[in-house]
């Protein structure tokens, strides 16, 4: 890992949706909820800026959004069907999808949330903190059922 760039770049698969955004950027969050999951396929590993650091440079017509829930929308390409934003209704931040960010960022994965609705065929084992929610310290394993 080096130095943040000034102004980190990405793009979707396909290239039609291209984004700039200016540092700092915040640390990585893993994110385990299902929406997540359900919707990369995965966990999702995403940093944040101000609205007013980040700019589309390309595309933004190709963005479309989904309102996933009554509190934010997600945003991806049209066209190749890309993951790339997260956003709150009525905030003044976005989140991108770290691996949509051009290398190299500079960044680094500092925690895990909503740990409590991860699958059940991974591990976390890298020692970073976990969140079961949003927010809040996983309880101590022996609290945990099963």
């Amino acid at each position: 890992m080096g130095e943040t760039p000034k102004t980190l770049t990405g793009r979707c698969l396909c290239g039609d949706v291209r984004y700039e955004a200016d540092a700092p950027l915040r640390p990585v969050s893993a994110c385990h909820c299902r929406q997540c999951a359900q919707w990369t396929g995965a966990f999702v590993m995403a940093t944040s800026v101000p609205m007013a650091q980040f700019r589309f440079t390309s595309g933004e017509d190709k963005v479309g959004w989904y309102a996933a829930s009554d509190t934010a929308k997600r945003g991806f390409c049209t066209r190749c069907g890309s993951s790339l934003f997260w956003k709150p209704n009525g905030g003044d931040r976005i989140a991108i999808l770290a691996g949509s960010l051009d290398p190299p960022t500079g960044l680094a994965v500092d925690h895990h949330i909503f740990v409590a609705d991860k699958s059940d065929y991974y591990d976390l084992h890298d020692g970073l903190p976990q969140e079961e929610a949003w927010g809040g310290p996983k309880p101590p394993k022996s609290s945990q059922p099963g």
